[in-house]
C-alpha cells in the first residue's frame, strides 16, 4: 500500500504542475539537413556530432525530443535559462535555427551506456519508480517514464543522460540557478532531495535505455 500510495504522490504531482503548465504550441517541423554546418561549426565540439557527448559536464543530445531541444535553445538565448557557455553560442541562432537543430539531434540514435555503482543503481531505482514518501519526493518516472524516455514537448527523454550533468542541473533546479521548469515543478522537487538521492538516481537514469 505504500509504494501504492507513493507512486499515486506522484502522479497527482505531477498532473497537477502538467495542467497549470502553459499549452504548448504546435512542434514545427524542423530540417536537420539545414542544421548539419551549425553542428560542425558549433555544437559539436561539445555535445558530439551525433549527439553523444565524451565529457560528462555536457549532455547527451541524441534521440532528444526536438521541441525540447528547441526550447532550450530559445530560453538560453532569451536568459530565461543562464549557461555562460550556450549563451554566446545561440546568440546568432534564429528560431529556425533552432527547430533545425531540434530535429537534427532527435534523429541521432543514442548510444547504450552502463551505470557503474551498483549500489548506488539500486538506491537510484527505488527513487526513480517510488519516489520518496518521507520527504514528498515523487517518483521521476511519473513524468520522465520508465525507460527514461520522457513525454514530447512537456518532459525530456532523461535515458542514457551523463550522472554528472543530471545531478549538476538537480543542483541548479535546487538553487534557482536554473528556473525555466514552467511551472517550478524540477525546482520544488530539488529541493527535497538530498545530494545522496541525486546521486543515486543519477546513476540510474545513466544506465537506461
Amino acid at each position: 500500500m505504500k509504494k501504492q500510495a507513493v507512486l499515486l504522490t506522484g502522479l497527482l504531482f505531477a498532473a497537477t504542475v502538467w495542467a497549470n503548465e502553459p499549452a504548448a504550441p504546435a512542434a514545427a517541423k524542423g530540417d536537420a539537413a539545414k542544421a548539419q554546418k551549425i553542428v560542425n561549426d558549433v555544437c559539436g565540439a561539445c555535445h558530439g556530432t551525433d549527439g553523444n557527448s565524451t565529457s560528462p559536464t555536457y549532455p547527451n543530445l541524441s534521440g532528444q525530443h526536438p521541441e525540447y531541444i528547441a526550447k532550450q535553445l530559445n530560453e538560453f538565448k532569451s536568459g530565461a535559462r543562464r549557461n555562460a557557455t550556450m549563451a554566446p553560442n545561440v546568440a546568432k541562432l534564429s528560431a529556425e535555427d533552432m527547430v533545425n537543430l531540434g530535429a537534427y539531434f532527435s534523429a541521432q540514435l543514442p548510444k547504450a551506456k552502463q551505470a557503474k555503482d551498483a549500489a548506488l543503481v539500486a538506491e537510484g531505482q527505488k527513487l526513480y519508480k517510488g519516489g520518496n514518501a518521507g520527504s514528498g519526493v515523487p517518483a521521476c518516472s511519473s513524468c520522465h517514464g520508465p525507460a527514461g524516455s520522457g513525454v514530447p514537448v512537456q518532459f525530456p527523454r532523461m535515458a542514457g543522460q551523463h550522472g554528472k550533468y543530471v545531478v549538476a542541473q538537480l543542483k541548479n533546479f535546487r538553487t534557482g540557478d536554473r528556473a525555466n521548469d514552467g511551472g517550478k515543478m524540477m525546482q520544488t522537487i530539488a529541493r527535497k532531495m538530498t545530494d545522496q538521492e541525486m546521486r543515486a538516481v543519477a546513476e540510474y537514469i545513466s544506465g537506461l535505455r
